[in-house]
């Protein structure tokens, strides 16, 4: 074979490949961010043209020569070799039914060696076209036991919750649990589930701990590192869970105010009040109580009741009870157990909580996603879908959700699952047809970031160039041998037959929106800072607020990864 230079747009498809099936897009976006970001790794095999020609044939390569010259590549490496009696037919069967995709374990290989050689996660999932998520789950397997690598090698994966539990256990341990779990001749099938809950240990962490240093001493309690944790949060911990509940029942003995008591749970972790004690949903007056205590995560809450008012004395000194005797009276109609005022009490307590836990708590990705998705079809959300320009309300995103979940009623955050889900809830939520459909600007941004102008089909047609004025279609000649006639049909026409084998999308139809109608965008939608009402926007009509401080590109590119 010799080895040459040629350019991608001269090779010519051959006749008789393997492969007729059309690839998926998500696999031609991978191998096209490859080829990007590090060239063709094994070049094509061509072969001389048969029957007189002087061109050349793909032999083996179609999808990279196709993708190169998607990535704009003037000239790729190419392997020449002689033309087969069978041009190459047996050759392409053989190539295509040998190949095995690597394991998650071989991956995980390749991944150290280049990191050894000096490659940062980051670039590798720019490589892979991989999120850096995938990456470092990946690199999880260092911390394996490694029979378990060799079952995981199998194709037989964990979750990455199960992963992470796993990997975070020493070996000795994981040696101790895989004698009682691993496959045998009758179940070739791995429990992970099962693995993962053996290893699993009770943490308390140190961002929970209300006690300092003097207590942690005093309590031996021995603070280890979550390594696979976040970087900007204190991921201490300890497993000693009674020398940390000890100690922060000791702080509270300390720091107990003057109407305080120290009070108990129940099984469900709610406060055990006093008997006949109202609990204080509002600012708390000088004559309220407090109670104390410690919730499942062993982190000091507290909560503010007052006691109802002594009884009257009336008559001979015989007292009487308020209560009792609104009871006696003669009632029509049982009073419900809650009121309107209360449930709706519940309602906004309940959404506070739960935009403080969205703003605050430490969020998974896999769950943030599975989260945002379940937001869309919500049941206050109406969407206007361009799928098919037929409106749907939010009933389609809706059933996009329930595949999430169990036969249980379990959320499940399958990486896989959740992936199709998103992508189906983008789908239908953005739009950018010229109808009521239309997203507006985010669907720009969002098929900017995505590469769909990859994915825009040839509009060298009759039927699309017939709606350009004479001087756009004059300016499509521009890089072309076509040169304008003086009647725009006959331009058109010499423009089509160009095109018929090639691809045209003129610049207006590229997805990148104009910086200034960005600009004009995020100001629209920008936060009013220090609002202390709520967080209202400049616009009270624009609709969602954005922080103002990352690019809509950005937002988009964390949503899709």
């Amino acid at each position: 074979m010799q080895l040459i230079k040629i350019d991608p747009r001269a090779l010519k498809e051959s006749p008789d490949r393997m492969r007729q099936t059309k690839s998926t897009p998500q696999a031609d976006a991978l191998l096209l961010a490859t080829i990007k970001a590090v060239g063709i790794v094994q070049p094509p095999v061509i072969t001389p043209e048969t029957g007189g020609g002087n061109g050349y044939v793909i032999n083996a390569g179609h999808r990279r020569v196709k993708q190169a010259i998607a990535a704009g590549l003037e000239e790729i490496d190419v392997l020449v070799d002689e033309a087969a009696n069978d041009n190459g037919a047996m050759r392409s069967m053989i190539e295509n039914i040998a190949r095995e995709a690597l394991n998650p374990v071989d991956q995980w290989r390749a991944i150290e060696r280049l990191v050894a050689l000096g490659w940062t996660e980051e670039v590798i999932g720019v490589a892979l076209a991989l999120p850096v998520r995938q990456i470092r789950k990946l690199r999880l397997l260092a911390n394996v036991l490694p029979a378990m690598l060799d079952q995981m090698a199998k194709g037989d994966m964990p979750e990455e919750r199960q992963l992470r539990t796993i990997a975070s256990a020493s070996l000795d341990e994981q040696k101790e649990v895989w004698k009682k779990h691993k496959p045998s001749k009758a179940d070739p099938q791995v429990s992970w589930f099962s693995v993962a809950q053996a290893l699993t240990k009770a943490r308390m962490y140190a961002r929970d701990a209300s006690f300092g240093d003097d207590l942690v001493q005093a309590y031996g309690i021995q603070w280890a590192e979550d390594l696979f944790a976040p970087a900007d949060e204190d991921s201490r911990y300890t497993t000693d869970v009674e020398a940390f509940l000890g100690a922060q029942q000791e702080w509270m003995t300390n720091n107990l105010p003057k109407r305080g008591v120290i009070a108990e749970t129940t099984n469900w972790g709610e406060v055990k009040l006093p008997p006949k004690a109202e609990r204080v949903y509002g600012k708390a007056s000088k004559s309220d109580c407090t109670a104390m205590y410690l919730d499942r995560d062993g982190r000091v809450q507290s909560v503010h009741y007052r006691m109802p008012a002594a009884k009257k004395a009336t008559g001979k000194g015989a007292a009487v009870d308020s209560d009792a005797a609104d009871e006696s009276a003669t009632v029509s109609k049982p009073r419900p157990d809650m009121t309107r005022k209360g449930l709706e009490m519940i309602g906004d307590f309940r959404t506070d909580a739960l935009h403080e836990a969205l703003a605050r708590a430490p969020i998974e990705d896999d769950t943030l996603m599975a989260l945002l998705i379940l937001a869309f079809a919500g049941q206050n959300v109406s969407v206007e879908s361009g799928s098919g320009g037929t409106y749907y309300g939010n009933r389609r995103i809706a059933r996009h959700a329930a595949a999430l979940f169990d036969q249980d009623g379990k959320l499940v955050l399958d990486i896989d699952t959740l992936r199709v889900a998103a992508r189906s809830t983008l789908s239908d939520v953005l739009s950018c047809r010229e109808n009521r459909t239309d997203s507006g600007i985010v669907a720009r941004v969002a098929g900017d970031v995505v590469g769909a102008a990859n994915f825009l089909p040839n509009m060298g047609t009759d039927d699309f160039l017939s709606c350009l004025s004479r001087a756009a279609l004059e300016g499509s000649c521009k890089d072309t041998p076509v040169l304008p006639r003086q009647k725009v049909k006959d331009t058109r026409a010499a423009l089509v037959e160009h095109f018929k084998e090639g691809r045209f999308v003129p610049p207006a139809a590229l997805f990148a929106p104009d910086k200034a109608a960005v600009s004009s965008w995020l100001a629209k939608n920008a936060v009013v800072a220090d609002d202390a009402a709520a967080d209202q926007v400049e616009d009270p009509e624009a609709g969602d607020t954005d922080d103002g401080e990352a690019s809509v590109e950005d937002a988009f590119r964390e949503a899709v990864e």
